[in-house]
């Protein structure tokens, strides 16, 4: 059985290693030891309502397989992007270029350096075993963090956004990077992606020309990786948009991957999740749904066969209560499979 549960230090290990093993970038899950044990020990106190943490809680949540003890997953959520830094990306819009005496207009795509998310709340940190990619576990994983933010509506912002990454070849080569951010940064790609995972994001309003970019003067590669997500984002993609985030004007600032946005209070997850109290028993063929209990760092979800009645209950098979911190009678949260 798989297990969504809060990131603890004693994690690290396995978290390091499994990011490393992502053929996609993983930009808020930083390589550098010591700063992934800030952002556990971050993480941690987040959960715990720590002082000092309003407004800049970052969470981050592991997928374990219980069966091994084995962590398969990692997810995030930042309560405010940017924590309390600017949160860069570019914004897409068109200029209008005419002469009325030559009768001659034009469309001119431009990129404007913009900020305008901060403060949104932001979907991040999601790494996945390759082998779990096409099972229930990738949906558990995802549409956990939905559920704790239900569960704990207070702490987050009314929109949620999503960084997705963008197109990188084979070879690791970023056509969006390689064509615009390497003649400003004079560092390549996973450089400069590394320097953003672990530095203040003043650096990139430092050396970013604060001047629109002309997307035509782009090269051709660049201009088509615009708003294109990485080959193995599309699963991501497909069920982000499910839940109701949409693609906007928005772009990474390196990679030019899609930025995805959506109102909270619209997200399939959470307008369809009910609270209901949970007993044991036989469920027989009934479906399966999401389900999570506990607050703050106390926080589980699972995947579990529910059998509802029309008292408030929820049937649940009696090996759940086998799992850490599940007990009869507890309120669970529950959203469709």
């Amino acid at each position: 059985m798989w297990v969504v549960r809060p990131a603890r230090p004693d994690d690290l290990a396995e978290i390091q290693s499994l990011a490393a093993s992502q053929a996609a970038r993983v930009s808020t899950l930083p390589q550098a030891e010591d700063k992934l044990a800030d952002k556990l020990d971050q993480s941690l106190r987040s959960f715990q309502g720590a002082a000092g943490t309003h407004g800049e809680e970052r969470f981050l949540f592991v997928l374990e397989d219980l069966a091994s003890g084995r962590i398969r997953g990692t997810a995030g959520i930042d309560a405010r992007a940017g924590c309390g830094q600017p949160f860069y990306n570019y914004r897409q819009d068109a200029l209008i270029h005419a002469s009325h005496e030559l009768g001659v207009s034009s469309r001119v795509d431009v990129l404007y350096p913009s900020h305008a998310l901060t403060d949104n709340s932001l979907l991040c940190s999601f790494t996945i075993d390759r082998e779990l990619r096409e099972t229930e576990a990738f949906d558990l994983l995802s549409r956990s963090r939905l559920l704790f933010i239900a569960q704990h509506r207070e702490r987050f912002a009314d929109r949620l956004v999503v960084e997705i990454q963008g197109v990188q070849d084979d070879q690791g080569q970023v056509p969006f990077w390689d064509s615009l951010g390497r003649h400003f940064f004079n560092m390549d790609f996973a450089t400069a992606d590394q320097h953003s995972s672990e530095l203040s994001k003043t650096f990139i309003a430092e050396l970013m020309p604060p001047n629109p970019i002309y997307v035509t003067l782009l090269t051709d590669a660049a201009q088509a990786a615009i708003r294109q997500p990485h080959a193995l984002a599309h699963k991501t993609v497909a069920l982000l948009e499910r839940e109701g985030f949409q693609s906007g004007n928005y772009i990474d600032i390196f990679d030019g991957g899609p930025v995805l946005q959506a109102r909270t209070d619209s997200l399939k997850t959470v307008v369809t999740s009910q609270r209901l109290e949970a007993v044991p028993g036989e469920v027989g063929d009934a479906p399966r749904y999401l389900v999570a209990t506990g607050t703050g760092d106390a926080f589980r979800a699972v995947l579990s066969p529910l059998a509802e009645h029309l008292d408030g209950t929820a049937v649940m098979p009696a090996d759940v209560e086998k799992l850490p911190g599940w007990q009869a009678g507890q309120p669970i949260l529950v959203a469709p499979l």
